[in-house]
């Protein structure tokens, strides 16, 4: 039987052997300290964001009671299946710009009855207000996951906020938690987080940062705890290199937040007005966007020494709330939907940020990629009936095992990924130890020529068998579609070898690989 080509090529990658006629693998070295134990991985860090905007709620989520797709109340049941299997942690709604122009009490009640509005932000469309409070605490029960609301800074008032809190998680007799009744939940809901506003600095009100601080002074004033609901409470923090903002929100309004949010978003090209196509790209725009992802440390680096100044003991926790790739909209769609596809260039991206935000655990506390369906680099893409899981969606999937376990520090020498004159680390890693003991290694590989040989020591850890998956596939722009939804999906990974206390693995190019140490 005759192989294709293809075929052999990914198996190749797979098992991380060497093409005819390549020149020896470059090599990294890796120490696991099982030894010395650090912070508790936060959950949170795997984080959902889920804007009304475009196609994310709106056939993405919810079709409604009547659709002839599979759903749970209105919220379509193959959604439900996927998003269980992230063990997505908690989901921040409803935006995003459009936070700060939603009213709450539009989005209660019979929805035959609630009053439509124009989605001003994102496309001009007429929002229905079908989907509102009840329906997203709903969904968010339905797939495990904490919520994360959005409070309007920006065209709302304090009592607004203050009433839709009350409305959420009050048990006393009062107007609020009586009109929740009175639409058919009779027991308050548990919802752990609140944002006050976002993006304060642009799209939420232009405010300067002193203004915004006592903004969220004054409306942290009148958000209440309620008996059995404990909130954390999240300023709006910084866009990017934005110092001043955070320390002006630290000086001025620190003692009073649980959280401060940060937006970062990787620009292949660096240019908001031309961002360069999900699809469609080189190595140059390749090894770009892998760049402008890594800078991302410099800013949690930076935000974190002002915050620590004013903050020492951490108790603050950094917030980075909107994070991802963004391209040009896929050509022939509304460009305010914000609709691309996702490659195997924003599964690098998303493992690098995670690996990112793990490493800093100490001070980051939760992270929202934006956003979670069929928006931007989204986990799930929809067509009607139709449902397709991104190389985003199985890196997520994949990093999982790192949720709510203890961080392993590892201690990584790394050869460089080099194009032209620029260069990054061509390799990326972070490990954790679960309840049971298991110790999970999960590693990048940058490059998308090469692949790397790690070599690893395990420190203060006693191994006996090594399992592992991969994510790869043979071009860098490969990604899944409706036609072909399985293009691009982690494989059984046999590239690691045990030796005693000495681990070498066969990192494939523009790979992701978690390991299973036992």
């Amino acid at each position: 039987m005759k192989i294709p080509t293809s075929s052999l090529l990914l198996a190749a990658l797979c098992l991380g052997a060497a093409l005819p006629g390549r020149a020896a693998e470059p090599a990294a070295t890796l120490t696991l300290r099982a030894d010395q134990p650090g912070p508790v991985i936060n959950r949170n860090l795997y984080g959902q964001f889920a804007e009304h905007l475009g196609t994310c709620i709106y056939g993405g989520i919810w079709v409604g009671p009547e659709s002839t797709i599979p759903n749970t109340r209105g919220i379509r049941n193959d959604v439900i299946a996927a998003l269980k299997q992230l063990h997505v942690p908690v989901v921040r709604w409803p935006g995003g710009c459009f936070a700060d122009e939603y009213h709450w009490k539009d989005g209660i009640g019979p929805r035959e009855q609630r009053p439509a509005m124009i989605n001003t932000h994102w496309g001009g469309v007429v929002e229905n207000n079908g989907f509102g409070t009840h329906e997203f605490l709903d969904f968010c029960s339905l797939i495990g996951s904490e919520a994360y609301v959005c409070v309007n800074v920006g065209s709302g008032t304090v009592k607004e906020a203050m009433e839709w809190v009350e409305y959420m998680t009050s048990d006393a007799n009062s107007p609020m938690a009586n009109l929740r009744r009175a639409n058919g939940r009779a027991e308050p809901w548990k919802v752990k987080f609140v944002a006050v506003g976002n993006e304060s600095w642009g799209c939420g009100g232009n405010m300067r940062p002193e203004y915004y601080a006592d903004e969220f002074r004054r409306y942290n004033t009148f958000i209440k705890d309620y008996p059995g609901n404990t909130l954390y409470r999240v300023a709006g923090g910084s866009n990017g290199e934005d110092y001043e903002w955070t320390e002006a929100l630290m000086a001025n309004a620190g003692k009073y937040m649980d959280g401060l949010s940060l937006h970062y978003y990787t620009l292949a090209t660096g240019d908001w007005k031309t961002k360069g196509s999900a699809t469609d790209f080189d190595e140059t725009l390749w090894f770009a966007t892998l760049q402008r992802t890594l800078h991302l440390n410099d800013l949690l680096v930076r935000h974190s020494a002002i915050m620590d100044k004013y903050d020492p003991k951490k108790r603050v926790g950094l917030v980075v709330d909107e994070w991802g790739t963004w391209y040009d909209p896929t050509p022939g769609s509304n460009p305010g939907f914000l609709q691309q596809q996702n490659t195997m260039r924003d599964a690098i991206v998303a493992g690098l940020n995670l690996h990112l935000f793990q490493n800093h655990a100490d001070r980051v506390t939760m992270a929202n990629i934006a956003q979670m369906i069929n928006v931007l680099q989204a986990m799930i893409l929809t067509d009607k009936e139709k449902i397709v899981l991104t190389p985003t969606y199985h890196v997520f999937e994949m990093f999982n095992v790192h949720q709510d376990a203890t961080a392993v520090p590892v201690q990584l020498s790394s050869p460089d990924y080099v194009l032209g004159t620029e260069k990054i680390p061509a390799v990326s890693a972070a490990a954790s130890r679960n309840q049971a003991g298991k110790v999970h290694l999960s590693l990048v590989n940058t490059n998308p020529n090469d692949a790397i040989t790690v070599n690893c020591t395990l420190a203060g850890l006693t191994a006996k068998t090594v399992t592992g998956r991969v994510l790869t596939a043979p071009t860098m722009q490969a990604h899944n579609t409706f036609a072909a939804p399985e293009t691009v999906k982690p494989q059984a990974f046999s590239g690691a070898k045990l030796d005693g206390a000495n681990l070498t693995i066969a990192l494939p190019a523009k790979s992701v690989v978690v390991l299973t140490l036992e």
